[in-house]
């Protein structure tokens, strides 16, 4: 992630222009601590602190997930992003091309080597006598590491310091840290460099790495943003001052780099999507039944996340249970026998979306717009949305879009003034309730497609123009 082209002129976007918009954009990577999907929810170190600022900064938060690493200052630059929340090491090369926040932490760099085969059977002297310890003993070795990576810098340093005896190899920049270290894990490759930080998590999951050899002196990790953006970088450093200053910044940090117990469990599952792809323990039912009534998959399995969390035990105060959290009479018209039968209760659920489109397709004429009108009936029933949707209409606003329009009235229908109108057939409304759960759903939908294949036959690709 160094130079890329040093004549590359960057966007003038900063932080004024960011509000206007209503998003901040970030770009960062999916590995098991920046950002990730598990058991349907999004979490991710820099993913929690992004939404702190995003809430600070008023506006949306959008995740931009960057395969090839090696490309992520070019699409700063160039305005695919407005900040790259990653692992990044403040080096002086670097900041040619970008701007760096204050640092988020400190680490250093650490070789990630193999133990012996028997190790676990060795004295800890035994084992130190069969690995590298210093950084004289990596003369005549190997070592795989991106190009663009601070790392393949350190290397090239310590290599005119040695005698430039280390053979370096460099790999795509689609491979990623954790990638590298798996590889060294399995016995794919001999050697790499990471931050401890990250190094020592992976030895959660894979105990037969070591990463006690630092090859460099203490460094600091930050966010980055593009040089002609000072307003913005201003904005992240006052919020990053405070956050700082305050025990959650702290209990984030130990949550994702401190509890080894927790982060195994979490990589090592079958729910943990970067490595499988899997939302919830209910994915094909969905895809299904998705497909049944055109849906892409990842959206219903988001609007199944709000329901319930994907808990099939799950039972509200008002009496609806199940995944898709079915009231007993709205069962009863689906066909559903068994509320708590995830089988059941999901086509059941399918069904009621189904009868919901029939409701709306030929008012909302754009498909993509129409989900929205379903996903917020579903929510508070469709009586309420065609009260917002003629509340829209007289005030001269647009009855066939959602955001802005109907939304906005969805959310006065709790104000005498508006459920009392004559317009108005369903009365009182809870109406941010419905509000959030459509964006709340939407926002989510899009995590769940960072982590799965877009283009895949199960994908309707009915979302794009949301």
């Amino acid at each position: 992630m160094a130079r890329i082209n040093k004549v590359e002129e960057p966007l003038e976007f900063d932080l004024e222009a960011i509000q206007e918009r209503g998003s901040l954009i970030a770009l960062t990577g999916y590995n098991s601590t920046s950002y990730f999907v598990y058991k349907g929810k999004t979490m991710g170190y820099e993913y929690e602190l992004l939404e702190r600022l995003a809430d600070k900064l008023e506006v949306k938060l959008e995740i931009k997930v960057v395969e090839n690493l090696d490309s992520i200052f070019h699409y700063l630059n160039q305005g695919e992003g407005d900040v790259i929340a990653h692992n990044l090491t403040i080096t002086q090369d670097r900041k040619s091309e970008i701007d760096f926040t204050l640092p988020i932490n400190t680490t250093t760099q650490v070789l990630v080597q193999r133990k012996p085969k028997n190790w676990r059977n060795m004295k800890r002297h035994v084992i130190d006598r069969n690995l590298i310890r210093t950084p004289l003993d990596l003369k005549d070795t190997v070592v795989h590491v991106r190009e663009k990576s601070s790392y393949y810098t350190r290397l090239q340093n310590l290599n005119e310091e040695i005698g430039g005896r280390i053979k370096i190899v460099t790999v795509p920049g689609s491979s990623g840290t954790e990638f590298l270290i798996k590889q060294v894990a399995h016995g794919e490759i001999p050697l790499t460099v990471a931050d401890e930080n990250i190094a020592k998590i992976s030895m959660a999951y894979f105990p037969n790495i070591d990463v006690q050899t630092p090859v460099s002196l203490q460094q600091e990790v930050a966010w980055a943003v593009r040089k002609n953006a000072p307003e913005l970088k201003k904005a992240i450093n006052n919020w990053l001052e405070g956050m700082q200053k305050s025990s959650d910044y702290y209990v984030l940090y130990n949550k994702y780099f401190k509890n080894k117990r927790a982060i195994k469990k979490r990589v090592e599952s079958p729910l943990f999507a970067k490595n499988s792809g899997q939302i919830s323990p209910y994915d094909n039912l969905i895809k299904q039944h998705a497909e049944s009534i055109q849906w892409d998959w990842r959206l219903m399995a988001s609007l199944i996340y709000q329901e319930s969390k994907f808990d099939p035990s799950a039972t509200s105060w008002v009496g609806a249970k199940g995944l898709m959290q079915m009231m007993p009479e709205t069962a009863k018209e689906m066909g559903v026998k068994n509320r708590s039968n995830p089988a059941d209760n999901i086509a059941g659920g399918a069904r009621y979306l189904k009868r919901l489109e029939e409701i709306w397709e030929d008012k909302i004429e754009d498909r993509s717009e129409r989900l929205k009108f379903i996903m917020a009936s579903y929510n508070v029933g469709a009586g309420h949305v065609l009260d917002a949707r003629r509340l829209a209409e007289k005030h001269g606003s647009d009855p066939n879009l959602w955001e802005g329009n109907v939304a906005y009235f969805l959310r006065l229908k709790s104000k005498p003034e508006y459920y009392n109108d004559e317009v108005v057939k369903y009365g009182y409304c809870r109406g941010e309730e419905p509000f959030k759960y459509v964006e709340e759903i939407i926002d989510r939908f899009y995590h769940y497609e960072q982590f799965t294949n877009p283009n895949s036959e199960e994908s309707t690709g009915l979302m794009t123009a949301i």
